[in-house]
């Protein structure tokens, strides 16, 4: 029986030291890799030989401005649409290999480069670009092979993001999960570290909307014995504590410009320094992130830059909202119901139709996180595992009661919903923003963000 064929790569650079260095590197990693030196002599190698990835430096000449990268890049694109190639660069020189994913390529890496980290993006490039099968998997197939019992559902939006966590959990692939919030981000970035190589070890996580500017690199990367006034001990970052495992960086949109360049050099190379440290480490970390605003649409404004946007989002999961798959909801009530019931020592609830129906048929702008609230309001204040549409219908009165004074938020969205939150609370802590902050469970940077979003400004101030 005749062995597969290797996948073969196409390595384009005018350097003979780094095409002699490529080769050896996939040849090892189990690649069969071509060089050439010329950007014409490349498109002839296209046009005559079979390849499944094009590694293609930026510059082929004294100049530096990228020009005959980005036309040679051009070129393979139009001619051979579905072959990924990924660019090399000079760290200083990330800002053109940004301009390169902007017209189509899959991915870049800097020179010099890290031969495991290299290795590892060749095998997740060339994974995703495989051919997908004509039909989406069912649940049952890919339950036979993954574990995913806490995505509960089986609309073919849902199960298009299983497939895709199937196809790249077993990578060191960078994720970001897009979606609203209480969709389920969360149980996403869980489901790609449970499924693969490193789910052994606990996962760390971190809400970067949590962690103050002044405080990022310690808590980030740690610090030694005396780094500053308070640093009575050493103390081991998130970072070292992923190691060897995966770092779930949630709300990653509410990190400020300043920090994202700290952090995007450790996504880089996967080395850190240490606050007060003379030397840096290096940490074994699987990057996923995840946020419920639009990544680029920040890139835009300039809130959020675009180098660290590219090498966060190798691979883009977007969950969608509850509304858009409501034929998910009969089988999210049962699950979440059970769930309940065995935290509270409660019996199995049953449903009455006409009460499955109703919850069907709501808006859900808090999504699946709404829904659980929902019923676990009805059925703490029912009292009974029979629930019907009555008890639906008074649960939310008695809510509505309770928060008379509270927000009205019909018909409003999810941002206008934030914005009368911290308005409202404004006007409580008379713009005291330690103890707005407090009480929206932010931290200070984090709502100095959405108020300047909100145009909310004016009505803060300094604590005293």
């Amino acid at each position: 029986m005749d062995s597969p064929r290797k996948p073969r790569i196409l390595i384009i650079d005018d350097d003979s030291a780094v095409l002699v260095s490529l080769q050896l590197l996939l040849k090892q990693a189990g690649f069969e890799p071509q060089g050439c030196d010329d950007p014409l002599q490349a498109l002839e190698l296209l046009a005559r030989e079979p390849f499944e990835l094009v590694l293609q430096d930026m510059n082929f000449s004294l100049q530096t401005s990228g020009a005959e990268g980005l036309e040679l890049l051009a070129r393979i694109r139009q001619d051979w649409p579905g072959l990924p190639v990924l660019l090399m660069t000079a760290w200083g020189s990330i800002a053109l290999a940004v301009k390169g994913m902007q017209a189509g390529a899959a991915n870049f890496f800097t020179k010099p480069w890290d031969n495991t980290q290299l290795a590892e993006l060749v095998r997740s490039t060339l994974a995703l670009a495989a051919p997908a099968a004509q039909a989406c998997p069912s649940r049952q197939e890919l339950d036979g092979k993954y574990d995913f019992r806490a995505l509960v559902g089986e609309h073919p939006k849902l199960l298009r993001v299983l497939g895709t966590i199937a196809q790249v959990a077993a990578t060191r692939a960078p994720v970001l999960i897009l979606g609203e919030s209480g969709c389920g981000k969360e149980l996403v970035a869980d489901a790609i570290h449970r499924n693969s190589p490193r789910a052994a070890l606990a996962p760390v996580k971190i809400n970067m909307g949590a962690i103050t500017s002044t405080l990022f690199e310690s808590e980030m990367f740690g610090h030694v014995k005396g780094a500053f006034t308070d640093a009575r001990s050493e103390r081991k970052g998130h970072i070292a504590a992923a190691h060897g495992s995966t770092l779930f960086l949630d709300e990653i949109g509410e990190l400020n410009r300043a920090d994202q360049v700290k952090l995007l050099r450790v996504l880089q190379d996967q080395r850190y320094l240490p606050v007060g440290a003379s030397r840096s480490e290096q940490a074994d970390v699987r990057v996923v992130s995840a946020t419920n605003r639009e990544l680029a649409e920040l890139v835009a404004t300039g809130e959020f830059r675009e180098d660290l946007y590219y090498r966060l989002n190798l691979i883009t999961i977007r969950l969608p909202p509850l509304r858009e798959r409501r034929s998910d909801i009969p089988l999210l009530v049962r699950h979440i119901t059970a769930e309940l019931a065995a935290s509270y020592g409660l019996p199995d609830a049953q449903l009455a139709p006409a009460a499955l129906d109703w919850l069907a048929a709501q808006p859900w702008p808090g999504n699946i996180r709404q829904l659980r609230q929902t019923l676990e309001r009805t059925m703490l204040l029912a009292g009974r595992p029979q629930l019907g549409l009555a008890d639906f219908l008074a649960a939310g009165q008695h809510d509505e009661a309770a928060g008379a004074r509270g927000l009205g938020t019909d018909g409003m969205t999810l941002e206008q919903v934030e914005r009368q939150m911290i308005a409202k609370a404004l006007d409580q802590h008379q713009g005291n923003i330690s103890r707005v902050a407090k009480t929206l469970g932010l931290s200070r940077t984090a709502l100095y963000r959405r108020l300047e979003r909100h145009g909310l400004g004016a009505a803060a101030q300094e604590d005293a």
